[in-house]
């Protein structure tokens, strides 16, 4: 693989780039639905920028008329079975069940679509989680020694989460967010999106909301699936540039990696536009502390805190600006290709993505299934691609498709015959047709892979 030297890039960003229009599914516009959803005030009156964050009570009523009615459970069972018929892909997996009590009910298991449907609406979780397929049926986990419960595999997974922005996102905290802390996970699913297709080879990659504050990669590919835990740990450890959450200082070894470079290019944009609109370095005591203490050349220090006493208060991007501006008049060579690559190393310290290491390593890890519901939110983790402009205030939620699907039917009485699917008639229909369409091609994949499988098994009969 060639290397970049960072050398190459002899200036710093400085200007932001026009935002780009939205990439949705092929012929299904996010927008498009049989319900007409008003995008500035949703069903309960809450504003979209609230309403990702905003705190709902959900009753069991809710809960059931939505495993019943609105969930593709079809869909789910495809995704996890790899095949339309029951195989042990699905019958020897692992499922968990998050009880309204508080209560976590594992190893669960199912020998059928059917048989797995009928057990959430029966039990009514506020969320199930999706874990490894076994050796041993979990349910029989309990009749053999505890070594023969080995987890033999499980899509390779990454979560992504904005309380690991909190230090350097000025808009929200905590559970809280909206559209402008929001670019921190836009920026990272393109980022990692873009390694693993390209310097891992895997096509079928789904990205699912996790109905709050952060995204979920799930990857379904067979070797994937196949990898034991040293091998997610050292892809995880690849892409894991930052090492430790909330890193001070990377001073990375020149010239970068490929994939940095690749990721440092992809991110300039992204970090103009998050310091225009978080302004992290506004107050002028903070910038020396946490932008200053970065370079490494002490008279450019020196020279930039005397212009900033005598101009006080200068957004963010203009000190980014001071920064690259004043670094360019350096009369060494070496000094301004120092300076340059501490800029560098500062964009990717803010915007390069945060890793939760273990929930990639672990294979007995488990995951929120899509489509489940956010206990707190009642946000639909809905699934979506990296090349969206994806926006979470806008994601369908529970309390409006129920509202979606009873005015639907009640207005169209006279098409009752007509046999339309539930999640159709509301805003759910472009994350059910896009996973639909995802999961379509993930079976399409792996019956040629078992046609590939059995050739080769033929060809060394004598």
């Amino acid at each position: 693989m060639p290397t970049i030297s960072a050398a190459a890039n002899d200036s710093l960003p400085v200007t932001s780039s026009a935002s780009s229009s939205p990439i949705k599914p092929a012929g299904k516009p996010l927008a498009s639905s049989p319900i007409a959803v008003n995008s500035s005030i949703l069903s309960d009156g809450v504003k979209p920028e609230e309403s990702a964050s905003k705190k709902v009570e959900l009753s069991g009523e809710d809960m059931r008329f939505y495993y019943e009615r609105l969930l593709p459970f079809r869909y789910v069972f495809q995704w996890l079975n790899h095949s339309p018929k029951p195989q042990p892909d699905f019958t020897m997996r692992e499922f968990a069940y998050e009880h309204r009590s508080g209560a976590y009910q594992r190893y669960n298991s199912f020998e059928s679509l059917e048989n797995f449907k009928q057990s959430v609406v029966r039990a009514n979780p506020m969320r199930f989680e999706v874990g490894p397929v076994y050796a041993i049926n979990p349910s029989k986990r309990k009749s053999v020694p505890k070594s023969a419960m080995k987890a033999l595999e499980k899509e390779l997974v990454f979560d992504i989460d904005l309380t690991d922005y909190d230090e350097i996102r000025t808009c929200c905290s905590k559970t809280k967010i909206c559209t402008k802390c929001w670019r921190f996970i836009t920026a990272a699913t393109k980022v990692l999106d873009a390694a693993l297709r390209e310097d891992f080879g895997f096509e079928h990659m789904i990205w699912v909301f996790s109905g709050r504050r952060g995204a979920h990669c799930w990857i379904s590919d067979k070797r994937a699936r196949m990898l034991d835990e040293p091998k997610r740990r050292a892809i995880v450890e690849y892409l894991d540039v930052l090492k430790t959450k909330g890193s001070k200082r990377l001073n990375l070894r020149r010239p970068l990696h490929p994939h940095i470079e690749r990721s440092l290019t992809m991110l300039k944009p992204d970090f103009i536009t998050i310091i225009q609109e978080q302004d992290p370095w506004r107050d002028d005591e903070v910038a020396t502390q946490e932008l200053l203490s970065k370079i490494p050349v002490q008279t450019l220090v020196d020279d930039i805190k005397k212009m900033w006493k005598t101009k006080p208060r200068r957004s963010s991007l203009d000190k980014f600006k001071d920064i690259s501006e004043m670094a360019q008049r350096l009369p060494k060579p070496f000094e301004k290709k120092m300076v340059i690559e501490a800029a560098e190393d500062m964009i990717l310290e803010m915007v390069y993505p945060r890793l939760d290491v273990e929930v990639t390593r672990q294979m007995i890890h488990l995951l929120k299934s899509p489509f489940c519901i956010h206990p707190g939110t009642g946000n639909i983790c809905v699934p979506f691609d990296a090349s969206w402009d994806f926006n979470p205030m806008e994601a369908p939620n529970l309390h409006q498709i129920q509202k979606e699907l009873i005015d639907y039917d009640s207005n169209n009485t006279e098409n009752s015959e007509r046999k339309i699917a539930n999640w159709d008639k509301t805003s759910l229909k472009p994350y059910t047709d896009f996973f639909a369409d995802f999961v379509k091609e993930l079976l399409k994949s792996e019956r040629n892979g078992k046609r590939e499988r059995d050739d080769n098994e033929e060809d060394l009969e004598f």
